[in-house]
């Protein structure tokens, strides 16, 4: 088996194999005090004792005859037979193997009429074997490279005839501690065996005070002489090699032999065991049939898991087959296999494996491919929507680039400890495997779920409408003329100092907020209290458009409405959206501005344009990470909360994207930046620079305002001498605002005559002080933070009110678990009764899961019933709200 040599023209790009002579120097170490020598250049071996050292992490020595130039041209015999000597001076070894590499074979180097000159010259060294290995790196992977390794030794060592009743096992390339589980089976079967190679100890071996440079494990060279006299070989591959070690002990010897597949997975195994008590006439120990048991077991275990697996398996031939079928009797899907060798045998191996698989999921297409590099192997990963990798340590760019989780078996494993140590062969080593496989399912689906939802049920609604948009918005790039938006800004009196006759509205539709910064706190409310964050109640769109048609009545001079909170406008997108589309249909010439923390600009800066927002102003404290992260305490993103830097670098990442796209789309933006003594202080000149280069409008440089409960409520606060100060000397880089009255969420008037407690109740259906309702529920939390448990799986309930518009916490109940297992799940008449007891107060129980059972039994006792999973605030709401209704 070789691989081919194509034109030149062709590349292969990050090649998915090793050399030849990577795979027979690992095939010599299972020699016992044997040592290798390349025929080449130094580099060769340094190369293969770097992959095999930070694989195996044991010492490996590799001897070269360090051909140069002069070598290349004239020949490097010299240098070989120069460095046979020194080897053997240095290292004593029993057994020397020869392997040549690309240069050799390229300037026809006949290494072995070189060792037969060695001996000539040498006569001492005759009790030394060494064997010549032709191993051109272009003419084969590894995995070549290994099987000629032992073919070369079974052929140039001196054999022995003498029959005995020894068997010979010859191994495919597998793990030191595959060895050795092989090792310990033939033993438990009390078979007397000869295998090559044994890598059990020389690629794994026990600490010890002194090094031993001389492999002491291993085959032994007096063993090897007795393979042509043994009564039988056993040769463990899935596959023939071109040159086989097995066959040419049968063709010259007469040793007949049986080649079965390694043993993976179940069927594989069991071949091999039932193999072994044939061939020793002994029955299947009891301890290897409950391994048997154990693994069904854990077939049974993974199988409800394993039915999302979707496989690119890559790697050495052998590796490939073993670990397909494995997959495939476990219902993991193989929707690539690939191998760098050229193997025609590969196909016919596992393709009806597969396709039996791929017809019960109704899958069309998979590939089986050879003589691949991993750029081709990162294309099927995407075009077969790939959710997980088996292989070496070469594929982890393909897993961090498209966020496929990689199992790592195989050669070469760099990135990891204990590659020597993994084990795939029989059934323990087959439910390790199966279990690694299994695991990276899970994790995969654990923490990717929201992302699969997100784009099965959203990304593709979104891409529609950004397509809408791309329609709507004019081909010159902006929502507005030029002068459309200077008309605008004249008459926004937060972007220009000269518009204070004019009034503005802030609708608070938009409650929630999806980061946490340390200056503030929204629950609080006081009607005589201005400050960002604050309203008296949040409005519905359909409140919000209600309130506008009275205000606009009333307020002839109003020519902006904005949606500034009482959290993030795009936090709260759906209700943000609703309000501007009812109001631009009643009033087209309105100018709508809203403000942000910036956090979802990317997603919705097309949207916003298409609704015909023209300002946008985005608070933007630090534009570094590393300041930024003292400043937020969380960021809350596609499902993911981030903290520290990297909750920082999230927000400034999407600040800076949707600035641009905002500013390419011809809005005016406004830049808040809040100014904290000790923290951004020194840092705001830098802030604006940036935000100048960006094309901003102005940028507004706030003062602090202490919040009691946040974590800033201590820090100091700028004064207006040192606020103005800043302002001055960023304004020669850019507009300043000098007139910001940080207002309310639900402002309504000019800046210097705010009217909104005039108008608070209109447009809505708010009850007053005196005729609200107080309501009671129990909510089943795991976090305390989000309504994430099933009712029946809780020992404790926290207790909400709601009360003039807001949930509040009053305390936590203990109750027995209704349901404290399988065998108890029905017998929750008396729990239910008793849990009732304890909420009897109740007006409503609110949990991620409940069964219809207690639900019906709540129910009677005129409980409502909310299964959803939400914020426990917006979930007491939600149910308040039907109740209310």
């Amino acid at each position: 088996m070789k691989t081919k040599v194509s034109s030149l023209v062709n590349l292969n790009t990050n090649p998915c194999k090793m050399c030849m002579p990577m795979g027979a120097v690992t095939a010599l170490y299972g020699i016992k005090k044997c040592m290798s020598i390349l025929h080449g250049s130094q580099g060769c071996s340094t190369y293969i004792r770097r992959h095999m050292a930070t694989h195996y992490n044991e010492p490996v020595d590799i001897a070269s005859s360090s051909l140069t130039e002069q070598g290349t041209v004239y020949g490097g015999e010299k240098n070989l037979l120069q460095g046979l000597k020194n080897l053997i001076t240095l290292y004593e070894p029993e057994v020397i193997g020869v392997a040549t590499t690309c240069l050799a074979e390229t300037i026809g180097e006949d290494i072995k009429r070189m060792i037969e000159k060695f001996y000539d010259q040498n006569p001492g060294y005759e009790n030394i074997t060494i064997i010549p290995i032709n191993s051109a790196g272009y003419g084969g992977t590894q995995f070549e490279g290994y099987f000629k390794a032992l073919y070369a030794i079974v052929s140039q060592v001196k054999m022995k005839q003498e029959k005995h009743n020894r068997i010979n096992v010859i191994t495919s390339g597998i793990s030191p501690a595959d060895t050795r589980y092989l090792k310990r089976i033939f033993q438990l079967f009390e078979l007397d065996v000869i295998l090559l190679p044994d890598l059990a100890d020389n690629l794994d071996g026990a600490y010890k005070k002194s090094y031993s440079r001389l492999p002491s494990g291993g085959t032994s060279i007096e063993d090897i002489q007795q393979m042509a006299g043994a009564k039988y070989t056993l040769f463990l591959s899935n596959m023939e090699p071109e040159k086989s070690p097995a066959g040419y002990l049968y063709e010259q010897y007469g040793v007949p032999y049986e080649r079965i597949e390694l043993p993976v997975g179940l069927r594989a195994v069991d071949r091999f065991y039932d193999l072994l008590a044939k061939i020793s006439g002994k029955p299947i120990p009891e301890e290897i049939k409950e391994m048997r048991g154990r693994y069904l077991d854990g077939m049974i275990d993974a199988h409800k898991y394993n039915g999302d697996g979707r496989a690119v398996i890559y790697g050495e031939p052998d590796f490939v087959v073993s670990t397909t079928r494995l997959c495939v009797e476990n219902g993991v899907m193989p929707v690539a296999a690939a191998t760098g060798s050229v193997c025609s045998q590969l196909e016919n191996l596992i393709k009806e494996d597969i396709d039996l698989l791929a017809k019960r999921y109704l899958i069309e297409r998979y590939e089986i491919v050879q003589d691949t590099d991993f750029k081709n192997i990162e294309e099927l990963a995407q075009t077969c929507q790939a959710n997980l990798m088996i292989g070496n340590s070469d594929g982890r760019r393909i897993e961090e680039g498209l966020n496929i989780p990689l199992v790592r078996r195989g050669f070469p494993i760099h990135d990891r400890v204990g590659g020597q140590r993994l084990r795939m062969l029989g059934y323990e080593g087959s439910l390790n495997f199966l279990d690694e496989i299994t695991n990276a399912i899970l994790a995969r689906k654990e923490t990717g779920f929201r992302e699969e939802l997100y784009n099965t049920y959203y990304k593709e609604k979104m891409e529609d409408k950004m397509e809408e948009v791309k329609k709507d918005v004019p081909k010159t790039g902006a929502a507005f003329t030029k002068e459309e938006m200077e008309e605008k800004t004249k008459t926004h009196p937060c972007y220009n100092c000269g518009a204070h006759s004019h009034a503005r509205m802030h609708l608070p539709v938009a409650p929630r907020c999806n980061i946490q910064c340390n200056y503030c706190v929204r629950k609080f409310d006081c009607p005589n209290e201005s400050r960002p964050g604050v309203t008296t109640k949040v409005l519905t769109p359909e409140e919000a458009f209600e309130k506008y048609k009275v205000i606009k009545e009333k307020v002839p001079n109003l020519s902006v409405v904005g949606i500034a909170g009482p959290g993030d406008a795009l936090a709260n997108f759906e209700e943000t959206k609703r309000t501007l589309e009812l109001i631009r249909e009643y009033d087209k010439d309105v100018t709508f501005c809203l403000s942000t923390n910036g956090l979802m600009l990317p997603m919705y800066a097309e949207e916003l344009v298409r609704l015909g927002v023209s300002h946008v102003t985005v608070t933007l404290n630090a534009i570094d990470p590393k300041i930024g992260a003292k400043i937020y305490k969380h960021v809350n993103y596609m499902g993911v909360r981030f903290t520290d830097e990297s909750a920082a670098a999230v927000l400034l990442s999407n600040q800076l994207i949707g600035l641009k796209l905002l500013v390419e789309r011809g809005v005016i933006c406004k830049i808040n930046i809040v100014t904290l003594k000790g923290i951004n202080d020194h840092h705001i000149p830098a802030i604006v620079e940036k935000m100048k280069e960006i094309g901003c409008y102005i940028t507004n440089i706030m003062p602090f305002i202490p919040v009691e409960g946040s974590v800033f409520e201590h820090n100091p606060v700028a004064s207006n001498k040192e606020i103005n100060k800043l302002r001055i000397q960023c304004g020669q880089t850019m507009k300043q605002m000098f007139h910001c009255k940080q207002c309310r969420a639900d402002a309504i008037g000019t800046l210097e005559d705010d009217l909104s407690l005039q108008f608070r109740g209109c447009g809505g259906k708010e009850k007053t002080e005196g005729t609200s309702k107080a309501l009671r529920f129990a909510v089943a939390s795991k976090s305390g933070m989000f309504t994430d448990q099933h009712f029946g799986q809780v020992s404790e309930l926290y207790i909400y009110e709601y009360k003039e518009g807001r949930p509040v916490f009053l305390e936590k109940r203990k109750i027995d678990k209704y349901c404290a297992g399988s065998d108890e799940c029905g017998q929750g008449e008396d729990k239910i009764s008793k849990i009732i007891k304890v909420i009897g107060d109740c007006n409503g129980v609110i949990a991620m899961r409940i069964g219809e059972s207690p639900k019906e039994k709540l129910k009677e006792k005129g409980i409502l019933v909310l299964a959803t999973y939400d914020r426990i605030e917006d979930a007491v709401t939600m149910a308040s709200n039907k109740l209310l209704s």
